[in-house]
């Protein structure tokens, strides 16, 4: 018989934050697309956007960082009206199996008042927010749902090979 293995618990609300943490509505800053530095003020947007944790749980745990990464978060009921391809079953079989660059399929979670469906997390939005900020607004920000170990690592696997690959300018040619 197959041992269950939960990929999501709730973080107390006193809890530092960590890799793999779900943040609801996040305020992220979008600058302009140009900048006049002769001026002293710059017009930015602030957009809501959910967000997961990928920095590592070790930086976040020490406070070495200043600025931690996360990337944008998908309801999959929404990511897949972006591309028909996501809406048929050969597009969610290869998200799920991870064959889809730049991005990650996370199973639906059924805690207790912390429900949602599958999501999509998109490593092609990443953001830097700042570590203060992220550790006040995730109090004020419940209830916080955390993956757990191994998916958590498992995202981050993906990540790395998602942010290492290399394009060659000349390939080697096919043997066929």
């Amino acid at each position: 018989m197959a041992r269950e293995y939960p990929w999501y618990e709730t973080a107390n609300p006193e809890e530092g934050i960590t890799q793999g943490e779900i943040i609801r509505n996040c305020p992220v800053v979008i600058p302009p697309d140009t900048i006049d530095l002769a001026h002293n003020s710059i017009d930015v947007k602030v957009r809501s956007y959910d967000v997961i944790i990928m920095s590592q749980a070790c930086d976040l745990e020490n406070q070495k960082l200043d600025v931690v990464v996360v990337c944008g978060l998908w309801k999959f009921s929404d990511f897949e009206g972006t591309n028909q391809y996501f809406k048929s079953k050969a597009g969610k079989e290869a998200l799920r199996r991870g064959n889809v660059p730049g991005y990650n399929l996370l199973n639906k979670c059924d805690l207790e008042g912390a429900e949602f469906e599958f999501s999509v997390v998109d490593f092609r939005n990443i953001f830097g927010l700042p570590f203060n900020f992220l550790t006040q607004f995730t109090k004020t920000n419940p209830p916080r749902v955390r993956l757990l170990p191994p998916y958590r690592e498992h995202l981050s696997q993906a990540f790395a090979r998602y942010f290492m690959r290399v394009g060659l300018p000349v390939d080697i040619p096919s043997f066929s």
